[in-house]
């Protein structure tokens, strides 16, 4: 069997849709009658609770509280409904080229898994994504209560996927250290910089297309750990929306 691929998914497999969601909250806002400018600070500010705790109706209720809002049921369910759409609009927009890529490394013999730090409402929309049926495995930290670089996030991908993390190669951007958090537990690593250079400072195999990949899973390559690839630093969590 050809060694399973781990991927990340925004700024991976899709572009993250940053300034989308930002906007989006904001628009949920106004429907829920709080002011747009708060709701999208509480949001960043409340990160971790989103990806492994709250679904997007709690989120909406406890965070308008905080505000001084007082939102009506069917202003909650409108919102969450708005947010849940941006899901749906980000997933389905994955190019065909990475399609293409992901069917390649399948037809290659390469079991794939997925790991995100998302949100409620990614996953619930991920089974009717032109993605899902390309994935073997899929773990989303809202799901798990679990997010990057937990090494618990990624035992757990590779156990479902019936291997050791050492078995298999990890494939992200380097968000919320994600890459020093695979390495660490002995998945080789490659950083993809596609949608975005998010951790220029890694020190391992790298490409800019993802259809790069299939040819580099062909070459011998080894593992980095995290000490080589940020000599004297550790690394950072960025926040995801």
């Amino acid at each position: 069997m050809s060694r399973p691929v781990v991927f990340d998914l925004f700024h991976t497999l899709v572009q993250g849709a940053d300034e989308a969601r930002d906007r989006v909250v904001g628009e949920m806002a106004i429907m829920v009658g709080v002011a747009p400018a708060e709701l999208v600070a509480a949001y960043h500010a409340t990160w971790r609770d989103r990806l492994v705790r709250w679904d997007v109706e709690e989120t909406i209720r406890i965070l308008a509280g905080r505000l001084g809002g007082t939102p009506t049921n069917e202003q909650v369910t409108r919102a969450g409904e708005h947010r849940r759409a941006l899901a749906r609009r980000v997933l389905d927009s994955v190019s065909t080229a990475t399609l293409d890529v992901l069917d390649a490394l399948r037809g290659d013999g390469h079991p794939l898994a997925l790991i995100s730090n998302a949100t409620s409402e990614t996953a619930q929309a991920w089974p009717q994504s032109p993605l899902a049926q390309r994935f073997d495995v899929a773990v989303f930290s809202c799901d798990v209560g679990l997010a990057k670089p937990d090494p618990a996030i990624y035992h757990l991908a590779a156990e479902r996927l019936g291997v050791g993390p050492a078995e298999c190669v990890f494939v992200g951007d380097g968000a919320d250290g994600e890459l020093a958090g695979a390495a660490a537990v002995g998945m080789t690593v490659f950083r993809t910089t596609e949608h975005n250079d998010t951790d220029p400072s890694w020190g391992g195999p790298l490409f800019a297309t993802l259809g790069d990949l299939p040819a580099k899973l062909r070459e011998p390559f080894t593992a980095i750990g995290p000490s080589a690839a940020h000599p004297g630093r550790r690394d950072s969590v960025k926040q995801r929306q």
